[in-house]
């Protein structure tokens, strides 16, 4: 017996596990629910818990929130600043894809801001979507300002146009004036008279540059008899004047519609003066530009790179199929910079995934919204290893399955450079437009990057630069400065501090973190308004000075749009075979998830295949055998 049990087979033990639907509330966090609900805000919560109780005896309940981010937090404060809806229903797609999602609860208002029309976003739910809707269906009485179209920077003596929509609900009859203002000073006067109901009407001003700076403006509308929100009558313009165009040079080593992308963002701005050439066809003068861009250069049999090289400006490599990775990290600019292994089997795998600890500049908020929906780049092969002096703002997503290839970087030093590895950012421009009706991310990461090039084109030991000049009363305002001594080395050995000034002579004093070879300084969330700064740092008793000026800008867009839309939430939850419910009737959601007999739950069977011997109760039935077969030998010996 004991010899069967140590030679016994392997036993298989069959168990089945029953794992219930993934239902999972997605709820709005923004400001503008908090309108909506009021004093009832309250009862909302705890009808939503009752939601949650009343689904978790049958469904795994999992709640987020979504403000212009998803969080799988799910505290409530209804403090975002931004509405995002089509990013909620894709990252929820892209977290359950391989899970039993049975249902999404999608609680909003309905009026997003940020990102696609969700109903019109390419995203296949595995699962019924359900909306409840937030807020009063019913039209309001509503004069705003919507959409205001005008030129961040301009150059001095110029005259420049700001355009805008006015848009009226429920308004008829109201009349009154459109004012352009400076402080106190009317630059425009227009008449206004609201004839229908709905109406709509796009008015323009000029304004002349008269006085370099920073310069702010504000737009308003009547407010209309009977109107309760009037945040949206206002709203603020900052304008940066600029002494002169700087001159941007671009040289291609062949045609490519790269070449005018770049033109496009750049000539929209004012700013720049852009000069396109062949790479047989160079300036003889290189001095009086303040920004190279190379297309597909260094090139193969290109005589211009010593040139180029002796030039000691700023320069933005664009990388295509002409670039001869050879000659360009032979490049004392850039090749002497850069740890890299570049090889020219080229293909159109580079998808971008924007790097989230990049610092050098700030772009929009949508900006992960859109590059998700961007095509790959055409990117050659290899590897660079990334030194602490360059920022990454693009990894290339997708070569050898990491994130480990930079795709667009930017190197400090006192002479920066920007690299981007890759052809094909006129398709990103078109890709926008055709999903957002704007070139804004692309040609921001355009403008920025020759920006961050042109502002370090000087020759002042000290500076202080910014990533933009008018931010949000809801972002961190930060800094940074460079002190470069004799040899034109970057250092930091002495303390430099700053004296920020608002609109209304209050100054606050701070002084900068050391931050590597430079300094550093996050000055936090500021109040809206207009503010001059003055820096100091002083080096071998010589003191050195840097001024300048930003502005912070009140942008509630939460509260440009009040009441619900019904109508994008009614069509979204068809969309997705669900249904629409008030928020007063939310607890027929959970009798409405109980009769989709859709939503089951997945049984697994699990099989594990033990060998007996490996159980303890085989050893304690051997142990057994041996002291009965003893005991009885004994026995039988004693008879």
């Amino acid at each position: 017996m004991v010899f069967l049990l140590l030679i016994a087979p392997e036993i298989t033990f069959n168990s089945t596990l029953t794992r219930k639907p993934i239902v999972l509330l997605l709820q709005d966090n923004s400001i503008s629910i908090k309108k909506e609900l009021g004093a009832a805000t309250g009862n909302y919560l705890k009808q939503l818990d009752a939601l949650k109780s009343r689904l978790s005896d049958h469904y795994q309940v999992v709640q987020w929130s979504f403000g212009e981010a998803t969080e799988t937090d799910s505290a409530l404060h209804f403090d975002k600043g931004a509405t995002n809806i089509a990013r909620a229903i894709s990252d929820a797609q892209a977290y359950f894809a391989v899970q039993n999602l049975g249902a999404i609860v999608l609680a909003t208002d309905g009026r997003y801001n940020e990102g696609a029309n969700p109903l019109y976003q390419q995203v296949s739910l595995p699962c019924a979507l359900y909306t409840v809707a937030i807020g009063d269906s019913a039209a309001t009485k509503d004069l705003k300002i919507g959409q205001v179209y005008y030129n961040k920077t301009v150059s001095l003596k110029n005259d420049f146009e700001i355009r805008a929509d006015v848009l009226a609900k429920l308004c008829k009859g109201t009349e009154g004036n459109i004012l352009l203002k400076e402080g106190n000073k009317v630059l425009g006067t227009v008449a206004l008279h609201v004839g229908n109901d709905v109406f709509d009407r796009s008015v323009g001003f000029t304004v002349n540059a008269a006085e370099k700076g920073l310069h702010h403006y504000t737009l308003s509308v009547p407010v209309a008899f009977g109107e309760k929100n009037i945040t949206n009558n206002t709203r603020d313009i900052f304008v940066e004047v600029a002494e002169e165009k700087k001159q941007v040079l671009i040289l291609y080593a062949a045609p490519h519609p790269d070449v005018n992308a770049v033109k496009e963002a750049l000539s929209g701005t004012g700013m720049y003066k852009v000069d396109i050439r062949a790479k047989d066809n160079m300036p003889d003068n290189l001095q009086e530009y303040s920004v190279v861009i190379l297309h597909g250069l260094p090139s193969l049999g290109w005589d211009g790179a010593k040139r180029i090289e002796a030039l000691h400006k700023p320069i933005w490599f664009m990388l295509g199929r002409t670039t001869d990775a050879t000659l360009l990290l032979k490049m004392e600019n850039i090749g002497g910079r850069l740890d890299a292994n570049l090889m020219l089997n080229w293909s159109e795998n580079a998808r971008a995934d924007l790097n989230k600890y990049f610092t050098v500049f700030t772009l929009p908020q949508k900006a992960v919204a859109v590059m998700d929906e961007m095509p790959p780049l055409v990117a050659p092969g290899g590897l660079m290893n990334i030194r602490p002096d360059v920022q990454v703002l693009f990894n290339y997503r997708g070569y050898a399955g990491t994130n480990d290839m930079p795709l667009w970087v930017m190197e400090r030093s006192n002479t920066p450079k920007a690299l981007l590895l890759g052809e094909g950012i006129w398709r990103w421009r078109l890709y926008e437009y055709k999903n957002f009706n704007n070139h804004e991310v692309i040609d921001e990461c355009i403008k920025q990057t020759v920006a961050y090039l042109a502002a370090n084109n000087n020759d002042k030991p000290f500076r202080v630069s910014m990533p933009k000049n008018v931010w949000s009363d809801q972002e961190r305002v930060n800094m940074e400065a460079t002190l470069m001594n004799a040899n034109n080395e970057l250092v930091n050995d002495a303390a430099a501090k700053i004296s920020i000034t608002d609109s209304a002579g209050h100054e606050q004093n701070y002084m900068f973190e050391r931050s590597g070879k430079g300094y550093r300084l996050n000055i936090g969330i500021l109040s809206a308004g207009s503010y001059t700064y003055s820096a100091v740092a002083k080096l071998n008793e010589k003191a050195y000075t840097a001024h300048g000026s930003f502005a912070v800008a009140n942008v509630p867009l939460e509260l440009m749009e009040t009441g619900a839309d019904y109508e994008l939430l009614n069509a979204l939850s068809k969309k997705y075979q669900g249904c629409l419910f008030p928020a007063a009737a939310m607890q027929y959601v959970s009798d409405s998830i109980a009769h989709n007999t859709s939503i089951k739950p997945v049984l697994e069977t699990v099989s594990e295949s033990v060998s007996v011997i490996d159980k303890k109760w085989v050893f304690f039935l051997i142990l057994l055998f041996a002291v009965s077969e003893w005991l009885l030998r004994k026995y039988w010996m004693a008879q």
